[in-house]
């Protein structure tokens, strides 16, 4: 595990876990050793925050591209950190920018670490679970590992969209981690990749108990994810 992420999660992740307590359900589905995907309902920034304080292993988010180049101190003291934590360059934009992406978070799961993916590609503008995109099978597929469902309770009120920093005394938080899904071996077609996202978008909904919503949802003018 990177010093950085460890001091993260002694510092950041400390705190998270004393001043939310977050309810923890289903830490045994996540496999001691090797490399795994970690797939999961958006609803909050606070949704990375939450998830790295509670899981016990390096998990690699993603970073914007930016971040990697950035000049002067600021742009330095930046690399040294997204850097330090073990994250995954993302480029802006789709098409091949995305697919440089999924390349980049192929050797980390195949050397044996975490990735988190949020397959909605965005956060939900309203609560409810919207389609997942295909990249999540892709993925898991090209890099042959298993997709732990993740669903997450209760961080919208922690820190709704817009809110700049998360608050305090607003409701129970719950992650709950589902059983591994093994997808090696299936078709990686089209048809079988649309079938494998929503099998895992179907076990995400049962973990949340969410509405699902049958459509993409509404692009942010700013993401923060890699998916």
């Amino acid at each position: 595990m990177p010093l950085l992420y460890t001091l993260g999660q002694y510092t950041v992740g400390t705190a998270m876990r004393v001043a939310w307590r977050p309810k923890v359900e289903g830490l045994e589905n996540i496999p001691p050793t090797g490399g795994a995907i970690f797939a999961g309902n958006h609803l909050s920034v606070a949704d990375e925050l939450f998830l790295g304080s509670v899981v016990p292993r390096h998990l690699a988010f993603w970073a914007k591209a930016e971040y990697f180049t950035g000049t002067g101190v600021r742009g330095w003291l930046t690399r040294s950190v997204v850097t330090g934590l073990g994250a995954i360059r993302v480029e802006r934009g789709g098409g091949r920018a995305a697919l440089a992406a999924f390349d980049g978070a192929i050797p980390v799961l195949q050397g044996g670490d975490l990735v988190a993916i949020y397959p909605e590609g965005t956060r939900s503008p309203d609560g409810r679970l919207y389609r997942g995109r295909t990249g999540v099978a892709r993925l898991a597929m090209a890099a042959e590992v298993p997709v732990i469902p993740v669903g997450m309770i209760g961080t919208e009120r922690v820190q709704p969209i817009g809110a700049r920093l998360p608050r305090l005394g607003t409701g129970e938080v719950i992650v709950r981690f589902g059983k591994p899904l093994d997808f090696v071996g299936r078709p990686t077609d089209r048809t079988s990749l649309r079938q494998i996202t929503d099998e895992i978008m179907t076990e995400i909904q049962r973990l949340t108990g969410q509405e699902y919503v049958p459509r993409y949802a509404p692009a942010r003018n700013s993401e923060e994810n890699g998916t």
